[in-house]
């Protein structure tokens, strides 16, 4: 029997295993931390009573996987929970974009706005499936459904500025903006669009789910249908080198390019050793969880009532705190997203006390407290927010990059994703997988299609490596 070795327990870790198991492979995972999951923790400990998503909070890639379905993870205790609007994104003067899972009520909603959203972001949720199934996959591939993807490129190659212009609103350009932020990306540049069609597509197609019970349900369903095909799992073993691991046939490493290339050391040919060691981390999160009573005050009562919040008001200031925070510089109004799970999950949820999840966009490797700074973004669309407060836990940028060796910085996004480093991760390869180290594969966030909780890039990486066993 052939056998692998997979570094790191993240989504993408998870599915590269259970790929190569399925296939046959004895398959052990080896985790440097004392948990699998990487970026689909949760845990009681942050804000004792309450459960707290520790990265990853929302789930519309997760939902929308076709590796998650082909696993049916259900079968494995994860059960997704939707909120009653998807995502809300609330103006100044108490006005609120919504983001529903129905493209006919968004659009409704957004008036004026209401067909060129059809056309554009209602159109990608109609033929979301059937553009997942090339999106999600090495940008070098023979197309499945040639004309919806090319349709869909017109739109994704676009910088967000532009397609932005489509709509007439506030709301339809906010809503927008504040979905294409996830991205981490200047809202300026080519492709920046990309990521805002297609999540506001996944939120039709799919919605925007949490995982019941925390973020880390997600892991433990994979680590279960891992075992179910016999591979295991070691937690608290750092891999440094190739070396260390006897002769596996297979190895998939689930980390940054910088870390395969020092775990590879000599045996990387020198031209992918460059690429890898000159790939770019981009911009960080700085995350608070929050203890807080009762329902925030939102001054619009309906953005209470959605799973995710965005928070950065017109399209215009989103793009100018996107473009200060890709240059270094801390905005003084950060792109936010503010989690309330709990609409979805009450579970989470103690004696009338919510946990509310934060972060904002901020600079890689930020030293700053900028704590006051994200509350007082809260407190801008629903005062008296800082009165409910009961306990806040600051996770800045080097603390994430702590818990997570992959977030660098505190990056979050598995590097930079402007310019062409969004379509050719983390090289310009044919097989964006491989590292010319025969048997060896990168499986991570830092590949193809990138981040988000999907388990593709570890699917598609393993199964690079079956069509060479």
């Amino acid at each position: 029997m052939s056998n692998a070795v997979v570094v790191g327990s993240g989504p993408n870790g998870l599915a590269a295993a259970i790929t190569l198991a399925e296939a046959g492979l004895d398959v052990r995972v080896l985790e440097a931390a004392d948990r699998p999951g990487g970026g689909v923790r949760s845990s009681t400990d942050v804000l004792p009573g309450l459960v707290v998503d520790e990265c990853s909070g929302f789930h519309p890639m997760g939902a929308a996987s076709p590796f998650f379905a082909s696993q049916h993870l259900d079968r494995h205790g994860l059960r997704w929970r939707w909120p009653e609007i998807e995502v809300a994104h609330p103006l100044d003067d108490g006005r609120a974009a919504l983001l529903w899972r129905d493209p006919a009520r968004t659009a409704d909603g957004l008036g004026v706005d209401g067909a060129a959203w059809q056309r554009t972001i209602g159109w990608t949720g109609r033929r979301f499936d059937a553009l997942a199934a090339d999106v999600l996959r090495p940008i070098v591939h023979v197309p499945r459904h040639p004309l919806s993807l090319a349709r869909f490129g017109a739109m994704a190659l676009t910088p967000a500025s532009v397609l932005a212009r489509a709509f007439r609103t506030d709301e339809g350009r906010a809503l927008f903006g504040g979905v294409a932020a996830h991205a981490f990306a200047e809202l300026t540049g080519p492709f920046s669009a990309a990521v805002g069609v297609m999540l506001a597509g996944a939120g039709h197609a799919h919605g925007w789910p949490v995982a019941e019970g925390g973020s880390g349900a997600i892991a433990a369903a994979l680590a279960r249908r891992l075992a179910e095909l016999g591979g295991t799992i070691e937690t608290g073993v750092a891999v440094g080198s190739i070396a260390e691991l006897d002769h596996p046939d297979v190895v998939c490493l689930d980390t940054t390019p910088g870390a395969a290339a020092t775990i590879l050391g000599d045996r990387l040919p020198s031209g992918v050793a460059r690429a890898y060691r000159r790939f770019r981390s981009g911009p960080a999160a700085y995350k608070l969880d929050l203890a807080v009573e009762g329902p925030i005050p939102w001054a619009n009562p309906d953005v209470g009532r959605a799973g995710t919040v965005h928070l950065g008001g017109a399209f215009d200031e989103i793009v100018a705190a996107e473009a200060a925070t890709n240059h270094g510089r801390m905005p003084a109004r950060p792109f936010m997203l503010l989690g309330q799970q709990y609409v979805a999950d009450p579970g989470r949820s103690a004696d009338g006390v919510n946990p509310v999840y934060l972060y904002a966009h901020v600079p890689n490797g930020l030293t700053d407290d900028v704590t006051d700074v994200l509350i007082d973004g809260v407190e801008r669309f629903a005062p008296g927010f800082r009165d409910r407060i009961r306990k806040v836990v600051v996770t800045p940028p080097v603390a994430l990059q702590d818990r997570n060796a992959n977030y660098l910085g505190g990056d979050i996004a598995g590097g930079d994703t402007s310019g062409l480093q969004v379509l050719f991760r983390p090289r310009i390869a044919v097989d964006p997988y491989a590292t010319g180290v025969p048997g060896a594969y990168l499986c991570s966030a830092s590949t193809p299609p990138g981040a988000g909780v999907h388990g593709m890039g570890g699917h598609n990486a393993a199964r690079a490596a079956l069509r060479r066993i």
